[in-house]
This record gives C-alpha cells, structure tokens and sequence, in this order.
C-alpha cells in the first residue's frame, strides 16, 4: 500500500533502518524455507498468489522505486523480472497477469533468492548514502514486505489446502487446555464526536488519513471476537440454510458457491475440524472463529441480534489498546487464533470485518508516481478490516490501519466482532 511522503517517516538513521530492513527480509526467506520449487511455484487461485512470486515482487520493489531510482549507475538484476513481478502498478508498464503467476515455473526458487540476494547486497551498500526520500521508500518498503508476509503465510494455507493430502508447513504447537470465555460482554459508548485516522506520528498508508472528526451514535461493542463454538451453534441453527439473515448478494453466494461452513471446515465423525498450517484439528471452540466473509460475518450478527461495528465505532475502542499486544506473528512457525484469554483486546488473531466501505476519508489524496496506485484506486466494492491477525507481523498494525477486502473472500484470517445500537 501506497504512502504519502508526509507520513513516512525517516527519522531513523541508516543503521537502525538497515537493521529493520535485514529483519523484515530474513523473515519472509524464514516463513518460505519449508517449500520445495514445486510448492513455491503453485497457484491455488486467481487470489493467492505463488510464495516464489511474493519473494521476487517484494524484492523487486526495492529494486525498482529505490535502486533504480535512487543509485547512479545501477543495474537491473535481470531485465526480464519487471514484466514477471509488477503487481498492478500501471505507471511500471506491462506486466504479467495476476491470475497466470502459477506459470512461472522459471525462474526457480534458487534463482528467486539469488534475485533477493543482489537486492539485499545492492540496497545494504547503497543505505548509508542515499537521500532521506530513498529512506523513506526503504521504510515503506519494509511496511509492504511485512503485508506480503501475511500475505505469503494465507497464501500457502490455502495452496495446502487444496492438495488431497493436505500436508502441514509446521509441526502443530503444543495444545493447553483453556476453559470457554464466558459470555460477551459490551463496551458502551455515549456517542458524540471522535477523531480518527492517523495523528501523523510514525509511519502510516495514505489510506489512513487524513485525520478527521466523525459522528458516533451511542453504541456498544463486544469485549471479544465470536468463537468457533459460538459459530458451530450459529450452523447448528440453520444459519447457512435460513436467507432471512443474509444480505441479498450474500444469499445468492452462499447458493451458488454451496457454502455451509467456514472455509477450511469439514466434519468429521459428527464433530468439525478445521485445516491449518498444522494440518486437520479438531476445531478450538474458544478459538476466534476465522476464514469467514463479510457476508457471513453480517449474517452471524443478524443471527445473534446485533450488527457489525462501522470502522470508526472500532477504532474509538481500540484506541487506547495495545496495538503490538494479543496474537500476532513473531516468527516463522505454527500459525493460528488461540483463545483470546484476557478479555478486552483488540488486536491479533483475527482481522475483524466492520461494516464500513472502504472509501477516502475527507480531503484523500494519493501521493504522485507509482507508489501512489497502491491503495486509492482499490477504493471501490471492498470493506474495512481492523485490528491485525494471527499471521500479522508484529508492530505492522495499529489502531488507524485500514485492511480491505471484498466482501466474499475468506482465505486471510478474517473474524467477526459484534456491535450494537444503544
């Protein structure tokens, strides 16, 4: 996602970016080094995009918008990878398309890395002499990566998922017994004018700003995202067979794709299980129930005699939160939501769907160049998403930040956290 150059912040001094920028890059190698050339090639969907690709684009954006732009005299490491690993940025010129990525069997994955490995090599050497507008597009580089990561780890999930063995990435993490959270309890609000979007402190995407007031009614919000077993009842009732909770675009998905459960969900032996990145588990019923669309999140809460927060309701509650707390990805390993124990947070397990468009907020306006089509030009059919997940890097999200996504996909880790008028 795009920036405006007046929220990147470069502060930071070379050396303190070029440890960041080492981190963020060893990470992403971490969470691929399980895959053979053949897993890494494959794509599952026109969505999801191969691991390989991830590895490539996000290198090939250092190289582009600083190495390219920003060094004298650099030279590309293969002129043939722009065409092969552009995304959607138009200015950038042809590029190949989103839904054959799955083609690209060469380069090979040692191939891929060696392409990291020159940028790596090139960008560490050139980080202390280049100027603070390069710097900047280092940090927003750093920011795009670790969204790739997520990116990278759902991705895999759901290229496992459609292999019949289904085989797990990591080995699963030990299981400790947890009671089932009580009921829901609501956080009230009086209404009345708020101030949300970014306060121009640190980095942000351009799509969180710029700060403005917003009206709330008065409201409440739940403590906690709804749980596998919250959601098992909500099937167990009919909820997927019973169009009165559905929105119209919704009812026709849910009668055209034949979905009855959430993605990932299977029964067995009269009991669900879910596929993770563990493999096939029994579900966790105090586990934030995950890889759900906005239209089942809207039903569930129809369902449940409420509704989803707006995007604005969320962020006033979560503002005084802990943004890097909760459970969210430190390191290559086994991925999930895990109970929410303490009730009260509001980041990590699950992005939470809110009823809100994604649209500009009052005064938008994307920054110029190419850097500029990452987010403004996808404001269009989409919905907010808040607070981070299970396979958010840690530190990436923050009370402001704006995910989206259209209103039936459900591979990210994608939750529901109700609301209500008062």
């Amino acid at each position: 996602m795009a920036v405006s150059a007046s929220r990147i912040q470069a502060a930071q001094r070379p050396e303190a970016l070029e440890s960041r920028y080492r981190a963020v890059r060893d990470l992403t190698m971490a969470l691929a080094a399980p895959l053979s050339d053949a897993d890494a090639s494959a794509q599952s969907m026109p969505d999801a995009s191969p691991a390989k690709w991830h590895l490539a684009h996000t290198s090939w954006f250092f190289e582009t918008f600083v190495l390219r732009d920003h060094v004298a005299g650099y030279q590309l490491h293969d002129s043939r990878f722009p065409f092969l690993f552009n995304s959607y940025y138009e200015a950038e010129g042809q590029r190949h398309a989103r839904h054959r990525r799955g083609m690209l069997t060469r380069p090979s994955l040692d191939e891929v890395r060696a392409y990291r490995a020159h940028v790596d090599a090139a960008l560490v050497a050139a980080l202390p002499d280049l100027p603070a507008e390069a710097r900047e597009l280092v940090a927003l580089g750093c920011h795009h990566e670790e969204q790739h990561q997520e990116l990278l780890v759902t991705d895999i999930l759901h290229l496992l998922h459609e292999n019949p063995l289904e085989p797990a990435l990591w080995p699963a993490a030990p299981k400790v017994p947890v009671a089932m959270p009580g009921p829901i309890e609501w956080i009230a609000h009086p209404g009345g004018i708020v101030y949300v979007g970014h306060d121009g402190g640190g980095f942000a995407f351009d799509c969180e700003g710029p700060r403005h007031a917003a009206l709330l009614q008065p409201h409440a919000i739940a403590d906690r995202p709804i749980t596998n077993g919250e959601w098992a009842l909500f099937i167990a009732d009919g909820g997927y067979a019973c169009p009165r909770w559905w929105l119209a675009d919704g009812w026709a998905w849910v009668k055209a794709e034949g979905i009855a459960a959430p993605l990932y969900w299977e029964m067995q032996d009269g009991a669900w299980t879910r596929f993770g990145l563990d493999g096939r588990r029994p579900i966790d019923p105090a586990a934030p129930v995950t890889h759900v669309s906005l239209y089942e999140a809207d039903a569930y809460a129809s369902w449940a005699g409420a509704r989803l927060p707006t995007e604005f309701e969320w962020e006033a509650a979560a503002a005084h939160h802990d943004a890097a707390g909760g459970n969210q990805m430190d390191a290559a390993g086994p991925v999930e939501p895990r109970p929410a124990g303490a009730a009260g947070g509001f980041f990590g397990d699950v992005w939470e769907w809110t009823g809100s468009a994604y649209r500009p907020y009052p005064g938008f306006r994307p920054v110029e160049g190419a850097v500029g089509e990452y987010n403004g030009k996808f404001m269009s059919g989409q919905f907010v998403l808040r607070g981070g997940s299970c396979a958010t890097p840690r530190g990436h999200a923050r009370a402001c930040y704006r995910n989206f996504f259209y209103p039936h996909q459900r591979w990210q880790f994608t939750g529901v956290r109700l609301a209500k008028d008062l």
